[in-house]
């Protein structure tokens, strides 16, 4: 009888805890452990930061859900892992013993690295519902008396697409309010062009977004590193492709909201073998950490080297799809070493994007995630915006229930109307 027990209960934990669930044995069980009892949509941010979600409609209350499905919670969350003693230490100091674990913790998001920069500096944050719906606040006392705008995302920062995101979603805003007109935007990031995304572009990513970025006079600075942030102001250091500052600026702004760089949680940072400098999971093909082959890892927590090196450093997106085929394989090596047999699964690492622009969108999709690719494709129009609305409840609908099916292979594949390039 094993006990598996997955850290964290949000994209990459909920789904795992239901694919692992019906390829147990009778007496094997699993546990989730969370810091939160909430699940949250994180791709609801940009929306539930402008006030077009409410919190309640993208989150619920996880352990109800998972019990009904014979998957146990713990709230406690986790202080410490001790992977020689097969023990995580729990929020009050507790032992939980296992013989498999699951890391889908997601980051600790560094706004420390940046003097000012966060929730608790001078800039607000989407990277969780809690973040969203305080800058939801700040947003409405924004629209009152505009001003300029700066967004994106700081040197490190590993996930693009919602910084893109919540520029188009808050200037599509600005515009029904009928104060655009009032409202300077600049998008910065360290990426080293407008559509790089981390993935060195996507198709013509490049000039698409340019593209999009011009018919909203948005500017932007690239190869840019952010050195500090002040109450109303940002000093932003502008490389060249040499990796030399060539300009320096002094951004104004009434409201800002920047990416942080991300790295690994507390509970396994500086554990030797376990994890990179950075605190990220070291796994092999099948997901395994190489020095401790019972714990696997999905998700945002993984390390996985950068597509190329930029003049100022840029990390590499986890993206959905990619961490529902982890959780897959995952799924599947753990049962195989239940059993006795070698893993062999492993996770595709393909990206497929639903980008909301407020009033339309982008959809991209990258086989594999790291170029060159088998498939390099980008489309627009006003279909991704409805779609990224009709997979929203589609995937809270999802969650609920318990599915143990693949959602975005399911969903999305069918909506981009590509499903049938998934094997090439």
């Amino acid at each position: 009888m094993a006990h598996i027990v997955i850290l964290g209960a949000g994209l990459g934990g909920m789904p795992m805890a239901y694919e692992m669930k019906p390829l147990l044995g009778s007496g094997d069980r699993i546990t989730v452990v969370s810091n939160t009892n909430t699940f949250q949509f994180v791709p609801s941010n940009p929306w539930l930061a402008v006030n077009w979600r409410k919190p309640e409609e993208v989150e619920f209350e996880v352990s109800a859900y998972l019990e009904r499905k014979g998957i146990a919670f713990d709230g406690r969350g986790a202080k410490r892992l001790h992977p020689e003693k097969n023990q995580v230490e729990l929020g009050d100091g507790a032992m939980l013993d296992y013989d498999y674990l699951v890391i889908a913790t997601g980051p600790k998001l560094a706004f420390d690295e940046i003097e000012g920069l966060g929730p608790d500096g001078f800039t607000q944050s989407i990277c969780k519902a809690e973040h969203a719906t305080a800058s939801s606040l700040v947003w409405n006392k924004f629209v009152e008396q505009p001003g300029p705008i700066v967004v994106g995302a700081v040197q490190g920062a590993s996930c693009f697409g919602p910084a893109y995101e919540y520029a188009f979603v808050m200037e599509t805003d600005l515009r029904r309010r009928k104060i655009r007109d009032q409202v300077p935007m600049t998008f910065v990031t360290s990426e080293p062009y407008i559509g790089h995304l981390g993935l060195g572009g996507v198709g013509d990513s490049k000039t698409l977004m340019e593209s999009a970025m011009r018919e909203r006079h948005i500017k932007w600075i690239c190869n840019a590193k952010v050195t500090r942030v002040e109450d109303g102001k940002m000093l932003v250091d502008e490389y060249d492709e040499n990796g030399t500052v060539k300009k320096q600026h002094e951004l104004p702004f009434s409201y800002s909201m920047m990416l942080p760089a991300f790295k690994g949680i507390d509970a396994v940072f500086g554990i030797e073998g376990l994890t990179n400098p950075r605190g990220f999971i070291l796994i092999d093909t099948h997901q395994r950490n190489p020095k401790y082959p019972n714990i696997y890892a999905v998700g945002v927590c993984v390390a996985i080297p950068p597509v190329e090196v930029t003049p100022v450093p840029t990390g590499i997106p986890k993206t959905g799809y990619m961490i529902e085929s982890m959780v897959t394989a995952t799924a599947h090596n753990i049962q195989s070493a239940l059993a006795g047999r070698e893993p062999t699964a492993k996770a595709t690492w393909n990206t497929i994007c639903l980008a909301d622009f407020g009033d339309n969108g982008i959809a991209f999709v990258a086989m594999p995630q790291i170029p060159p690719r088998n498939v390099n494709w980008i489309s627009k129009g006003k279909w991704v915006h409805l779609a990224k609305i009709a997979f929203e409840r589609y995937f809270i609908r999802k969650m609920k229930n318990g599915t143990s099916e693949p959602i975005y292979e399911k969903y999305v594949m069918k909506v981009i109307g590509i499903k049938k390039l998934k094997d090439k």
